[in-house]
């Protein structure tokens, strides 16, 4: 008893040091956020700034049209893609996961080929703009490289196969429950952890996904905002040449600067923040379960 309160106690300090150290960029960033640009850009990040300034979040409010549009658009891309996702994921992983499927393994042999064998940029992006023409829509944003993973299809499959009994998919079949009925009624409920957990994990790569925006879009109504951040950041000439400067009502030497980056950023990952702690419990159930293999 007395080893098991001083593991942890232990355990207590050393993980309530990580996650200080873990807090302590986010902190700096909204530090810097409200630092005086001057002092910024002479002193460099300071969790203890020399001046400090709201300049950066008034601008944002005073340019809000463009950033809030981006904004939008990562909002209805994470939600309409993760949505897609959870779904189609979880279908493709029930067929795999059951043991009367014929063609299971062979299925399951394909989606995990991808996790090791891709075709590379220059071919995706051939298919994605020429034949299936998705350049400069949301499609863009939407379907390459996270609407369905290999790797939360196999959590999902193993999370069938180690949780829902053979027996209780045989008594559905029985009472006459179709293939679709008992994905519904059966499976899908009973893997509330594991979406949870592919919901989170898909969620926050389309949240934080740019690559996507800078392959395939051009037009600045579909930017979400990482890839305003990122024009932002690293293309000031580009955003200059498009109509996004002029709807800023900025010229070079206006652009946003350090501290409102770093505004952007924690407003960026604000909603993460938020929601991450109502799907802790679920992230760790879902990774642990569905990463036992069946």
């Amino acid at each position: 008893m007395i080893e098991s309160k001083t593991f942890n106690r232990a355990a207590t300090v050393i993980l309530s040091v990580l996650v200080i150290i873990a807090l302590l960029p986010i902190v700096l960033i909204v530090i810097a956020s409200f630092t005086d640009e001057t002092a910024l850009l002479r002193d460099g990040y300071s969790f203890f700034p020399a001046a400090l300034s709201t300049d950066a979040y008034y601008y944002m409010v005073k340019q809000g049209a463009v950033i809030m549009r981006a904004y939008g658009v990562s909002f209805l891309v994470t939600t309409v893609g993760t949505l897609g996702s959870v779904v189609l994921t979880t279908m493709l992983a029930y067929p795999m996961s059951r043991k009367s499927f014929k063609y299971a393994n062979v299925l399951s042999f394909f989606v995990f080929f991808t996790m090791l064998f891709n075709g590379g940029i220059v071919p995706s992006y051939i298919m994605w703009t020429r034949f299936f023409h998705i350049k400069n829509t949301l499609w863009a944003l939407l379907i390459p490289n996270y609407l369905v993973t290999a790797f939360n299809v196999i959590l999902v499959k193993n999370f069938y196969a180690n949780n829902v009994p053979d027996a209780l998919v045989e008594a559905a079949q029985i009472d006459g429950a179709s293939e679709l009925q008992i994905f519904y009624k059966i499976m899908f409920p009973l893997a509330r952890p594991v979406v949870a957990t592919v919901s989170l994990f898909t969620g926050l790569c389309y949240w934080n996904d740019w690559t996507n925006g800078l392959y395939y879009v051009d037009n600045e109504k579909y930017y979400s905002i990482q890839l305003l951040l990122i024009k932002i950041m690293n293309n000031i000439q580009g955003l200059k040449a498009n109509s996004s400067a002029a709807m800023l009502g900025t010229g070079a030497v206006e652009l946003p600067g350090t501290s409102v980056r770093m505004a952007m950023a924690f407003i960026g990952i604000l909603p993460i923040l938020l929601i991450y702690p109502f799907v802790q419990k679920y992230l760790v159930e879902g990774v642990v379960i569905g990463a036992v293999k069946g």
